[in-house]
């Protein structure tokens, strides 16, 4: 169902262990690439098994996607496939705490995402969990080329331990 990544998914209509299959177009494909900062984004799909606990809702699946992202050196494109399992919990908004008020956010609390108790954003977390996935680095066969050039040493050679050792060896740093 194509039509549920961009449209919220109607709590009441979400049976327990209700599967969904859900792809993006390439309207919505558009506007996550741009979003994510990748040069293109040809697909974006997910399999997706729904939990029902009252207003609570676990998605747990798997994310698909065929992607380009800039190389972090040169700029150039970098192909990268992602295949990764995700899972994201949906609970009812909680009530509005006072400014002064701190939340405390523990680790099980990072794949969660709120809903109005009406409707829960499926596609939304799936993009979220594309995000997720991406290198935050990516780096072109040219790239150590290009630093190279630049006259930036390897990362071997400007380690902390590497440094230590040639200084051990009275070499300069």
């Amino acid at each position: 169902m194509s039509d549920l990544f961009a449209q919220a998914l109607p709590i009441d209509r979400i049976r327990d262990g209700q599967r969904l299959d859900v792809t993006a177009d390439e309207a919505a494909r558009s506007a996550i690439a741009e979003r994510l900062g990748l040069s293109r984004l040809d697909r974006l799909e997910a399999h997706v098994v729904l939990e029902r606990d009252g207003a609570s809702i676990l998605a747990r699946g798997r994310v698909l996607a065929s992607l380009d992202q800039s190389c972090v050196i040169t700029g150039e494109p970098v192909a990268a496939h992602v295949d990764e399992p995700f899972e994201v919990k949906f609970l009812p908004e909680p009530a509005a705490a006072s400014p002064d008020e701190e939340i405390e956010l523990g680790a099980e609390d990072c794949d969660t995402m709120f809903h109005d108790g009406a409707t829960i954003d499926l596609g939304g977390a799936v993009a979220d969990s594309l995000a997720l996935a991406l290198d935050p680095y990516p780096r072109s066969t040219a790239a150590a080329a290009a630093l190279k050039e630049a006259g930036v040493i390897s990362e071997a050679e400007a380690s902390p331990f590497a440094v230590l050792a040639k200084l051990k060896h009275g070499d300069e740093a």
